[in-house]
């Protein structure tokens, strides 16, 4: 079994380096525009917002980890059932804010590319 730390340090590398790649074949490569509606403008969504959002997904979710394993008697399970309605509900806000299909796709896209990761690196063995 993982340590918390070496649990921790997998997907808190792979969820940045996963959206960042998508973030650069979609916007430099492929030419998307990825823009957000914010207040009265909008804002262009870059490389440091996609990093530095997956970093603090992975440590929300890695702390609530730590909290269930703590208090729960199937730590792993619960943590499942909870993130997996969050991933979801996460997915309102690309949808509501993208300026654009090609944008809502795209962040729907960064969501779930890092929802996996987190799914998958956190809850592991």
């Amino acid at each position: 079994m993982l340590s918390g730390m070496n649990r921790l340090l997998l997907p808190l590398a792979a969820a940045p380096a996963a959206a960042l790649a998508v973030w650069a074949l979609a916007v430099p490569l492929a030419g998307t525009t990825l823009a957000v509606r914010s207040g009265d403008g909008t804002r262009t969504v870059g490389p440091v917002p996609v990093v530095v959002v997956s970093l603090l997904a992975v440590l929300a979710g890695w702390v609530l980890l730590i909290i269930l394993e703590r208090s729960a008697p199937r730590p792993r399970r619960v943590w499942t059932i909870i993130a997996l309605p969050v991933l979801a509900l996460s997915l309102a806000g690309p949808i509501g804010s993208a300026v654009g299909i090609g944008a809502a796709l795209v962040l729907v896209l960064l969501h779930l590319v890092v929802g996996a990761v987190l799914l998958l690196g956190l809850v592991r063995r």
